[in-house]
This record gives structure tokens, C-alpha cells and sequence, in this order.
């Protein structure tokens, strides 16, 4: 499994609408899409849910490194390119994948971002979960930790049917879901 991510940062007075409608009218391409587990189309709002800023973050989990190259290489990743310019893809080693079965229906994502620092073994290391952010974490649809080593870097996705109640950190960041792939 691959987790992939990319974080398009709009301008503060950016039109999320214009985002919304993309999603509506074509977000329904990926539906099936040879190697996806699933792709959630991710946005964050200036000042709404404690957000610094508007973007548009679609977060995919990749069964397969063959779906993620296609999509890639193949044409797919060609309409980011061509609306929003050159993007940094985040890649990560998925280490945790929980579903719930109604996980399709989930409206708002956490992320919880952390590092992973230098030690003598990591056989004890232990990930800061945003359980300790979130109020209802009980709740949850779908959690998923994934781990880059190059950067040694880590993010905790948990994805709620409802918005979940939070202390904010600068830490977290909550997203809003306008559809998910599957």
C-alpha cells in the first residue's frame, strides 16, 4: 500500500466554490479506479475549523504502486498540472488502515502531523494519536497512520461521519470531504 497526498495552498479570497463543482462534476473518475482503495477529495477554509488557509489536499490510498504510477503517468495527474501548476506529491508507507463499513459516508478528516526522531531503535516508538485532540474520537469511520522514513515524518487520518469536536493544536489540521472514491 502507498498513501499519497498532495496540498494545493489557494489564496486566502480563493472561491472555494470553484473547488466544490470540480469535485461534483468530476469527482466520480476515480470511482473504481484500477488499484485505489479510496480517494478523498480533502479541502481546508480560511478561518473555518481553525484553518490558516483554503486547499484543496486530495488524500489517496494506493492498493497497488501500478494505480498510483497509471495515475500519475498515464494523463490523470495531467488535470492538476494543467489548473493548479507543478505540485509536491507526499508519499507515505501506510501503517495503520482501518475502515468502518460505512466509512464512504464520512464528511471530515483530522490529520494530527508528527515527526519521528532520531533514537537508538524504533521498536518502542510510539505515535502521538489526535485521540488526545479529539473529543469524539470514539467515533470514527476510518483511521489511518502513515509514515514517510525519508522525511521521518508521520500523519494521523481519522476520518468522522460528523464534524468532531476538537482542541485545536498547530498540529492538526481538519478537513472537510466532498466526496470519497472507492
Amino acid at each position: 500500500m502507498i498513501g499519497m497526498q498532495y496540498k494545493v495552498i489557494l489564496p486566502t479570497d480563493y472561491d472555494m466554490d470553484i473547488i466544490r463543482r470540480r469535485v461534483q462534476e468530476n469527482g466520480h473518475k476515480t470511482d473504481g479506479f484500477p488499484g485505489l482503495l479510496f480517494k478523498a477529495y480533502l479541502t481546508t477554509e480560511t478561518e473555518k475549523n481553525g484553518n490558516l488557509y483554503n486547499s484543496y489536499s486530495p488524500l489517496y490510498i494506493w492498493n497497488t504502486a501500478q494505480g498510483m504510477n497509471s495515475f500519475v503517468f498515464d494523463g490523470y495527474y495531467d488535470n492538476i498540472l494543467a489548473s493548479f501548476g507543478w505540485q509536491h506529491i507526499n508519499i507515505g508507507v501506510p501503517l495503520n488502515v482501518s475502515m468502518e463499513e460505512n466509512f464512504a459516508k464520512s464528511r471530515y478528516v483530522v490529520e494530527f502531523a508528527g515527526s519521528i526522531p532520531e533514537q537508538q531503535s524504533l521498536v518502542d516508538f510510539s505515535f502521538t494519536a489526535e485521540d488526545q485532540y479529539v473529543k469524539n474520537a470514539e467515533a470514527k469511520s476510518g483511521d489511518f497512520l502513515i509514515y514517510n522514513p525519508d522525511k521521518w515524518g508521520y500523519s494521523h487520518f481519522s476520518f468522522f461521519h460528523e464534524k468532531p469536536v476538537v482542541d485545536l493544536s498547530g498540529n492538526l489540521t481538519i478537513y472537510e470531504i466532498l466526496h470519497i472514491s472507492q
